[in-house]
């Protein structure tokens, strides 16, 4: 459980003057008497207690207690993303619909599921979500693991088609990076990327909304099962194939705790991606392409304490 009060969600820095600097808010009971008035008035929800906030980058997540239950509040103030929030809040109501645990927004008074609002410093965009409740994904214990990599398939079939959006094919997007962003941290791994990527087949299957931060801080369990999945924020659309790669790579990742997620449970992913919905032999192959290139990315410095380069 992240700790009460004011706290920053992944940044080492003082929640109070990000509070300040970024939202415009002097301290927690500002913000709390701000959220308390917006959803009494655009949401017709009474506020009781207001117990955590936490800062993400330029938005914030803060849990209520109210007349409709305990409340997840998240509202951003990156005006170059509202649209983008726009559409994830849409669709986590359409998977909602379709039986995906998913925190369904909660419609304002005209029925809206995002609305954006003024705050100190300018427009907020604010989505009110019920409180799903359960425990962070643990990935030794492996049959919570292939039920995520279940829920994963089941959350790319259920995405309805994307209506904005366009993905850049994989191989010119790989071989881009290759040729102009790649620090050289792991030599050796990009050289086998870059042969991996030469005989890499076309793939047919067309991009589609994916889910793009699938990982253990973002997967709610209970008795080895999932029952929740969290922040569809980063939506965007992809391949499937590239949203599980991205998956294998970071699933074992929370907050700060930042490592690289181990073979047995990349295995134990797909494998339970695959009960649901086998992947086509040109998707494994770039599986494996795209796991490789995930990974050599990861690898944020030559000392590699982390220890992303280990398994590549």
């Amino acid at each position: 459980m992240l700790p009460t009060g004011l706290s920053m969600l992944w940044e080492p820095c003082d929640p109070g003057p990000a509070l300040h600097e970024r939202f415009g808010f002097d301290g927690v009971d500002a913000a709390a008497d701000w959220l308390s008035a917006a959803l009494a008035g655009t949401w017709g929800t009474t506020v009781h207690a207001c117990p955590r906030l936490v800062i993400s980058d330029r938005n914030v997540i803060a849990w209520a207690t109210s007349d409709r239950g305990d409340l997840v509040v998240k509202w951003s103030c990156d005006t170059g993303r509202f649209a983008r929030l726009d559409t994830s809040t849409r669709l986590l109501r359409d998977l909602a619909r379709q039986g995906i645990p998913v925190a369904a927004p909660l419609a304002t008074r005209d029925g809206d599921d995002r609305v954006v609002l003024p705050g100190p410093l300018g427009e907020l965009s604010v989505a009110v979500l019920p409180e799903l409740t359960g425990d962070w994904l643990d990935v030794d214990d492996l049959a919570a693991v292939r039920s995520a990599g279940s829920w994963l398939a089941r959350v790319h079939a259920a995405f309805p088609p994307p209506t904005d959006g366009a993905a850049t094919p994989l191989h010119e997007r790989v071989e881009a990076w290759l040729r102009s962003a790649d620090p050289g941290f792991v030599p050796a791994a990009s050289t086998r990327l870059a042969t991996l990527l030469a005989t890499a087949p076309p793939l047919s299957e067309r991009p589609q909304y994916v889910h793009d931060d699938f990982r253990a801080a973002n997967l709610l369990t209970r008795d080895s099962e999932v029952v929740g999945v969290l922040d569809f924020d980063e939506v965007r659309v992809d391949h499937r194939v590239g949203d599980l790669a991205k998956a294998s790579v970071y699933l074992a990742t929370r907050f700060t705790d930042w490592g690289p997620t181990s073979p047995p449970v990349r295995t134990a992913l797909r494998a339970g991606y695959e009960a649901v919905r086998p992947l086509s032999p040109e998707e494994a192959r770039w599986l494996e392409v795209l796991v490789l290139w995930q990974g050599v990315m990861a690898v944020r410095g030559p000392g590699d304490a982390a220890g992303w380069a280990l398994g590549l």
